[in-house]
């Protein structure tokens, strides 16, 4: 913020100058002539107006922060006032704080030491166990230390009613921070908790990374994109209204790494995981061994697993468990980004597909919106791409610093449409309505086989690391306790590779209304920090060990896997589980569907519900 506009218009400064030269002016000095006394007022008085008008003149063609308009709209016409004056010269431009300082001159590392002895007393207790010894099962609520809208807009239509109960954070997609979902969402009326009969013997943890910066690419909206546009022309728009904040507005959003709240979320993730199945450690004591957790090298990633392991070790972590880095990136076999070794899911026909269905029904849930904030711009169009940008900001916003003022500009009504967008999104482009969806998810799948089965993975052909994955001490086998890193995108691949066919129910998902009772919510399924319990039992009244899959705190139905019973807790014998997956996986062609020369037409001409590719031949 420039100095002069803190001089002349600043409200804050502008608070602190002095009253005195108000009361001058009404003061009288005493006077033998009424008439000289009253030509003396009028002199005042007229000085004092002249001084008023000189501070209007200099602020209105030598400043340019705040909008005054030359006369009202007209009410017979309804147009826009005619605004002379536009946002700040910084409107949009990017604000970054670089710390640390790159050389601090008061860094003297040797005075401080992280070890200095004196411990005082260290031993330790039983490992906590609260999966199969707490009468019930904490839930998470998803938003410590974010703060959400004083108010949401009211500006809904009449037909619509507010929802006390309405919680903006579980409305944005996969931008919500993970929360548990209520019981039953997905069909089984059962908890995490152990069922009756069974106790735990192992768990399989899948969970992706924290709340992040925008990544630097978006094929539809995208932060960056329009606060550039905004900062490029903020000598010719200005804002009014509600809208009135952006002219001084300046984009404070990094890229792709964590932000303070997503490293907060995977160390209380680490904590909670600690607190439910700390007792599965006892195997590795026993076996003189350690876990071995996995995570990619993409910053976020990697910040990702180490913030986890804070949570679930403590400090220090080092020699509690081994942290294995596989590399994301191009030529690299990577079950954790397998989009790196498949080709046809880089090409947009293919893999891309959701941006028509996010289109159209971005035009019909946000038109009411447009309608009232494109009037509050003056100088800039807003477009339908644009309001939706601003919903984005609000998330990106509000997990990255707090608390985002976008968030105020919508109504419940439209941030349910905006859930629903994201929705569209991630079914047509990483699951079930995809083309490229199983096949990026079978390499994870093969290797869960190989932990579920304690056998090594018999045929490298699809995105395993023969390198890796046929090493027993970087990919152990016959651990009680397994954890991976990924990205929301291959949550969803897995999701539909291993066939949990319940989330499909509803597709293909429409672009024109959100159908009741959805079942596929990528609130619920890939928000930040989303989580998937692979959870192993052992139950006194089935002879084979039992398998349930947990996501987010709700259980899953595996009814959609071939001899998986309806169970009322959702569980499944392991041996049918495996050899279910083990025909998904012969069925699933890696070289046809990644690398195969097939096409799909966009929209609705083409469809799937299984996340597989056209056959051979088909179209």
């Amino acid at each position: 913020m420039s100095t002069s506009y803190k001089e002349t218009v600043d409200p804050e400064s502008q608070a602190l100058l002095s009253s005195d030269n108000h009361d001058y002016a009404a003061r009288e000095e005493p006077s033998s002539s009424g008439g000289r006394r009253t030509y003396r007022l009028r002199h005042i008085w007229l000085a004092y107006a002249a001084g008023i008008l000189s501070a209007v003149l200099v602020e209105l063609f030598l400043c340019s922060h705040y909008s005054i308009p030359f006369w009202p709209p007209s009410t017979s016409s309804g147009s826009a006032a005619v605004y002379a004056d536009f946002a700040s010269p910084d409107a949009g431009s990017t604000e970054v704080h670089n710390f640390p300082p790159a050389s601090p001159t008061n860094a003297v590392p040797s005075l401080f030491p992280s070890d200095v002895g004196h411990a005082g007393p260290t031993p330790t207790g039983a490992e906590p166990a609260l999966v199969a010894t707490a009468p019930s099962y904490p839930l998470h609520t998803g938003a410590p230390h974010l703060l959400g809208p004083l108010a949401l807009n009211r500006n809904s239509s009449s037909s619509s009613k507010s929802d006390s109960s309405f919680d903006i954070f579980k409305h944005w997609g996969n931008l919500s921070p993970w929360f548990s979902v209520e019981r039953g969402s997905f069909g089984v009326d059962s908890g995490p908790e152990a069922p009756e009969t069974c106790r735990v013997t192992g768990l399989h943890l899948l969970h992706r990374h924290g709340a992040r910066y925008p990544t630097q690419w978006a094929s539809y909206g995208g932060p960056a994109n329009f606060s550039a546009r905004l900062h490029n022309t903020a000598d010719g728009w200005n804002a009014s209204g509600q809208l009135e904040f952006m002219n001084d507005w300046t984009y404070k959003l990094g890229e792709e790494i964590l932000t303070p709240f997503g490293r907060q979320q995977l160390y209380d993730l680490g904590v909670s995981m600690r607190m439910k199945y700390g007792f599965l450690l006892k195997n590795f004591t026993e076996t003189n061994t350690l876990p071995v957790f996995r995570t990619e090298s993409q910053d976020r990633m990697l910040a990702s697993a180490l913030n986890f392991a804070l949570g679930f070790f403590g400090y220090p972590f080092e020699g509690q468990y081994q942290q294995s880095i596989t590399i994301e990136d191009d030529g690299y076999n990577n079950t954790l980004a397998p989009y790196k070794t498949c080709p046809n899911a880089r090409d947009r026909t293919k893999s891309d597909r959701a941006i028509p269905y996010v289109k159209q029904w971005a035009d019909i849930y946000l038109k009411d919106a447009l309608a009232r904030l494109r009037p509050q711009m003056h100088g800039y169009e807003l477009t339908i791409e644009d309001v939706y940008t601003l919903q984005q900001m609000c998330a990106y916003e509000t997990v990255a610093i707090g608390y985002s003022k976008f968030c105020e500009l919508f109504t419940e009504e439209e941030w349910k449409g905006f859930n629903y967008a994201l929705d569209l999104y991630f079914w047509y482009d990483s699951a079930f309505g995809s083309p490229v969806a199983r096949v990026q998810g079978i390499g994870y799948v093969q290797e869960l086989l190989a932990r579920l089965t304690h056998t090594a993975i018999p045929v490298h052909n699809s995105s395993t690391n023969a390198t890796l994955d046929d090493n027993p001490v970087t990919f152990p086998l016959g651990q009680s306790l397994y954890v991976d890193a990924t990205h929301e995108v291959v949550v969803l691949n897995v999701i539909t590779a291993l066939n949990l066919s319940n989330f499909a129910a509803d597709g293909p998902l429409p672009a024109d209304h959100i159908p009741e009772h959805r079942a596929f919510k990528s609130s619920h399924l890939a928000p930040f920090a989303t989580n998937v319990q692979f959870q192993l039992l052992s139950c006194e009244s089935h002879p084979d060990p039992q398998i349930r899959i947990i996501i987010n705190d709700g259980v899953v139905p595996l009814t959609g896997i071939r001899g998986c019973p309806a169970d009322k807790d959702g569980k499944c014998p392991v041996p049918v589980f495996v050899d279910a997956q083990r025909e998904i996986v012969a069925k699933t062609d890696w070289n046809w569907a990644c690398h195969g020369d097939w096409q799909v037409p966009p929209g609705p001409a083409w469809n799937t519900t299984t996340g597989d590719a056209p056959e051979p031949g088909t179209i």
